[in-house]
């Protein structure tokens, strides 16, 4: 019963790694496919006039520079391949997201205007990735 409990193995973290890479990798993919109009019901224009209500400088290049980082950073994470980098790039625009989009809004997502519940969760799971690294069923591991 105890080694249920508490004891882990070198297989177990390997493939934790290995599920929230993937689910992690391709919820920034998506989520960078929005911001191009691809997925979902937003789009660019929407998203650089919302970084400009906020009163943000260089609304247009920060919307793209965000759906750069999420697009590149979530394949990057999805595939194991510079999986700390990628997981970096998209950390810090949760942090970004979390201090300036979501400010004000407390931290439940449903307050209104939305909390940052989310984008700190996010931003803690991408803290494990960077920490934890890729894995063993990585292209990180394969190829270094």
């Amino acid at each position: 019963m105890q080694s249920l409990l508490i004891e882990n193995s070198t297989d177990l973290i390997n493939f934790s790694s290995l599920i929230i890479r993937l689910f992690i990798g391709v919820c920034f993919v998506v989520h960078g496919l929005g911001k191009l109009g691809i997925v979902g019901s937003g789009n660019m224009q929407g998203f650089e006039g919302w970084l400009k209500s906020l009163g943000l400088p260089f609304a247009a290049l920060q919307a793209r520079m965000a759906m750069l980082c999420e697009i590149v950073g979530g394949v990057m994470i999805t595939l194991g391949l510079f999986t700390r980098v990628g997981a970096l790039l998209c950390f810090a625009i949760m942090i970004v997201a979390a201090l300036i989009g979501h400010k004000g809004g407390g931290y439940l997502i449903t307050n209104n205007p939305p909390g940052n519940e989310y984008t700190l969760n996010l931003a803690a799971i991408l803290m494990v990735i960077i920490l934890l690294g890729p894995g063993v069923y990585s292209l990180d591991a394969l190829l270094f």
